[in-house]
C-alpha cells in the first residue's frame, strides 16, 4: 500500500552552498536524509520546476516541491508491548495521551521503546502506513495529546487538516518569569545557524504564530495557555525564551533558573528539580475523517505540572502572609 505526499518550501539563503539533498534535510527535517535523497533520485523533487542530482549544490531561494509516494512503514520498526494511554479509538482514529520521556519515532539511539514500537503492537495495520499513522509528534519530554490514522484515507483527511491549520491544539506551559497579559508571538523559526540541533527565531525561518494567554500568576512564574496557529519544531519553547518567558525546566531554551527572593530550602528543591520543560498538550481537535463532525479532547495536566503549581501556589500565599 501506498500514500501521496505533496510538500513545498523554499531553500533558506542561509544554506547557500550546501549539497541539494543536505539542504532538504535542513528543510523537512521530519523526514531522514536517505529518504530525501531517495526522493530527489526518483524524480520526486522539483527545484525550481527542474530535477536536480543530490549532490548539486542550492544557491538559496529555490522553491522546492516534492510529489511523492511513500510506501510503507520502515521496515526495521518492530511491534514492542509497550503500555499506551489509549483516549479515544475508533475504526478511523487513535488519540493517545503521551507520557513524558517517551519518544515519538525511532530514530538514532532509540529504535526501540517509541511510540511507534508500541503502536505497532497495539494496532499491527499501521505497518502499511506513512509514520506508522502518527500525523504530528511532540518532544520527548512533552506530554500530552497526538493523533493516529488508522486508515490511509483518514491519514490523508488529517494531513491535510493540519496542512491547512484547522486543527485545534492547544498546550498548558509554566514559564519562568511574571507576565503582564497574554499575547501573540508571529515570530519565523528556523534551524539555528551553528548549533544544528537547536531551532532558533530567524529571519530566514519559517512563519510561526503562537498565541497566549495568562491563567495564573505566582511570584516568579506563569501558568499559561499557548495555541499553536502554526506547528514549528520546538515552536512554543521558541517563542517564549524569544521574549524572554522560558519554559520552567527546559533543558535546551530555558536558560538560568531564576528563583523569587526569600525561598525556602523546600521551593527551591522543587523548582532545581523539574528536569523537563514544562510543556503538556492538552487540547486537540480536528473534523472527524469520516462522520465530518468536529470532534475535540482533552487531557488533564501530568501529576508533575499539577504538583509544581501546587507548590507555586503554596509559596504564593506564604510570601502573601508575611507581607501582613
Amino acid at each position: 500500500m501506498s500514500d501521496s505526499l505533496h510538500l513545498a518550501d523554499t531553500i533558506p539563503d542561509e544554506l547557500a552552498g550546501m549539497r541539494l539533498d543536505q539542504a532538504l534535510a535542513q528543510v523537512f527535517p521530519d523526514y531522514s536524509r536517505g529518504r530525501l535523497t531517495g526522493w530527489i533520485k526518483q524524480g520526486y523533487v522539483s527545484v525550481n520546476g527542474e530535477t536536480l542530482r543530490p549532490r548539486d549544490k542550492v544557491m538559496g531561494g529555490e522553491q522546492i516541491e516534492i510529489n511523492a509516494t511513500i510506501e510503507v512503514a520502515d521496515e526495521n520498526w518492530t511491534a514492542e508491548p509497550i503500555s499506551l494511554d489509549v483516549v479515544y479509538e475508533d475504526d478511523d482514529v487513535i488519540i493517545i495521551n503521551k507520557p513524558a520521556g517517551l519518544v515519538v519515532h525511532p530514530g538514532a539511539g532509540n529504535q526501540n521503546g517509541t511510540l511507534v514500537n508500541a503502536l505497532l503492537h497495539h494496532v499491527p495495520q499501521l505497518e502499511t502506513l506513512p509514520r506508522a499513522g502518527i500525523i504530528h509528534r511532540i518532544d520527548k519530554s512533552t506530554t500530552g495529546l497526538l493523533m493516529v490514522a488508522k486508515t490511509l484515507p483518514a491519514h490523508h483527511s488529517l494531513t491535510t487538516q493540519l496542512q491547512k491549520r484547522t486543527v485545534i491544539r492547544e498546550y498548558q506551559a509554566i514559564v519562568c518569569g511574571v507576565m503582564t497579559a497574554g499575547g501573540i508571538v508571529d515570530e519565523p523559526v528556523g534551524r539555528h545557524h551553528i548549533d544544528r540541533k537547536k531551532m532558533t527565531v530567524t529571519d530566514s525561518g519559517k512563519h510561526a504564530v503562537t498565541h497566549y494567554r495568562v491563567v495564573t500568576r505566582f511570584r516568579g512564574h506563569t501558568h499559561i495557555t499557548c495555541k499553536l496557529e502554526t506547528g514549528r519544531t520546538h515552536q512554543i519553547r521558541v517563542h517564549m525564551a524569544h521574549i524572554r518567558y522560558p519554559l520552567l525546566g527546559d533543558p535546551v531554551y530555558g536558560g538560568r533558573l531564576k528563583l523569587p527572593k526569600n525561598t525556602d530550602e523546600a521551593f527551591r528543591t522543587v523548582v532545581q528539580g523539574f528536569r523537563r520543560q514544562a510543556l503538556h498538550a492538552a487540547t486537540l481537535g480536528f473534523v472527524h475523517p469520516t462522520t465530518g463532525e468536529n470532534v475535540i479532547w482533552h487531557a488533564v495536566l501530568p501529576e508533575d505540572m499539577e504538583q509544581m503549581l501546587a507548590v507555586l501556589a503554596t509559596d504564593q500565599r506564604q510570601a502573601a502572609t508575611e507581607k501582613r
